[in-house]
């Protein structure tokens, strides 16, 4: 096998990985800082522990204003079916989450037309079903949303050099890759090299013990002594 034959075979690999992984579900928060007059995403993800295993899930959001201190439920989706009933909502939300399924895993909604007395704190609840050969397994998640609305969205300093320092660990991530295939590349060349010459003084050895033998030098002294 070449040194480039060899060098492909781990980035085939490597390529087959993170097409199995494109499906994975991860946990990220929801942003908090929502612009007036302008759509927002309300962030909810509960993965399943047991990916294989069939389920069912549904869910449920709820507010509570500013400054006040219960729950409203003004959103929920079950058998791909969602429901509104608070009016404050009516017409302004939207389902943002796992499409055409009952198995959910992302239970985000969309706000259109955020006001100012959309601030408060928003609970996503997960009821899911978890279906085994002979039982069935219930459980629920709770996710908590502290939205903010402000004039215009602005950057903080934690934001920009978290920006920053994902490009600086992409960028290094890179060049490890690329130094790791010079050097695996030249050690492949420097071995194959190191081969050929071990190949090439084996041959000399055995070419010198031929001539050095007594059969080859009993030949050279008659064929030497021969008259022409």
């Amino acid at each position: 096998m070449s040194a480039v034959q060899l060098l492909l075979v781990p980035l085939a690999l490597w390529a087959l990985q993170a097409s199995l992984c494109h499906g994975a579900c991860v946990e990220v928060d929801s942003d908090t800082d929502a612009v007036v007059n302008q759509g927002f995403k309300l962030g909810c993800i509960s993965c399943k522990m047991r990916g294989e295993v069939p389920a069912e899930a549904t869910v449920e959001w709820s507010f509570m204003p500013k400054g006040e201190s219960e729950f409203t439920k003004i959103y929920s989706y079950e058998d791909l079916m969602s429901d509104i009933p608070d009016e404050r909502f009516y017409e302004r939300l939207d389902w943002n989450g796992s499409k055409k399924t009952k198995d959910l895993q992302d239970g985000s909604i969309y706000i259109l037309n955020v006001t100012w007395n959309d601030t408060g704190t928003y609970r996503c609840i997960f009821n899911r079903t978890l279906t085994f050969t002979s039982y069935e397994f219930h459980t629920n998640a709770t996710k908590i949303v502290n939205l903010n609305v402000v004039p215009r969205l602005t950057r903080g300093i934690a934001s920009i050099l978290s920006e920053v320092m994902m490009y600086v660990t992409i960028i290094g991530l890179q060049v490890w890759l690329v130094v790791e295939m010079i050097y695996c590349y030249r050690k492949i060349s420097a071995q194959g090299e190191e081969a050929l010459r071990e190949s090439a003084l084996k041959n000399g050895s055995k070419r010198r013990i031929a001539l050095d033998s007594p059969s080859t030098l009993l030949h050279f002294t008659l064929s030497s002594r021969l008259p022409l």
